[in-house]
């Protein structure tokens, strides 16, 4: 695993109170891993082994996008305009902004949030009501093989400073995961408490 730091055992009791924000939360994030593999392929269309990989990918986060939205239903989770958390803005000032360095930060990234989703999806499912367990359960496999895909090609893009890049970036990620915060989000840390007197 690449996550520099496990999620906190609060985020988990949280996200199991708040489950129906999670899953608002989680459409959105199927929606955001979609564009941003298609956001890859036009940043990088030289690159025609990454554009098929993308592709593939793009179209299965659509899926689940669709299978989430069918839990939605069945649990009868209406979809709202949510505010976004904090965690991918960290992520964000983290990233190299211009190339050489700009498309390994990117696949590092994307390979950080799959990494988390897979081990959050793993934590959640046998807690949660029936169809939203099952999916997760599901959705673990996929989002840890995805996580791999970016590994895989963030070290064909720089084979010598991907690992420390990585580093640098896991620890980044890790204290966005953890830090507490306002509103409760798929990738965020557990929420804030009110200070004792």
């Amino acid at each position: 695993m690449i996550l520099a730091a496990p999620t906190p055992p609060e985020w988990v009791e949280d996200a199991l109170e708040n489950w129906r924000e999670l899953l608002q939360d989680h459409a959105n994030c199927e929606k955001k891993a979609a564009s941003t593999a298609l956001a890859l392929m036009f940043a990088y269309p030289e690159d025609r082994e990454l554009a098929l990989a993308l592709s593939s990918l793009a179209r299965e986060e659509l899926r689940h996008f669709e299978q989430v939205q069918r839990v939605m239903e069945i649990l009868g989770v209406p979809f709202a305009r949510l505010a976004p958390g904090r965690y991918a803005q960290a992520l964000r000032r983290a990233l190299r902004t211009s190339d050489p360095g700009r498309k390994l930060d990117l696949l590092l990234s994307s390979a950080l949030i799959e990494a988390r989703s897979a081990e959050r999806f793993a934590l959640l499912a046998p807690r949660l009501p029936g169809p939203m367990g099952k999916l997760y359960s599901q959705l673990e496999a996929s989002e840890a093989r995805h996580h791999e895909l970016y590994v895989g090609f963030a070290q064909a893009c720089a084979p010598r400073e991907w690992r420390d890049r990585l580093r640098s970036l896991a620890a980044c990620e890790a204290q966005a995961a953890v830090t507490p915060a306002p509103a409760l989000r798929f990738h965020s840390g557990p929420l804030q408490r009110p200070a004792h007197a």
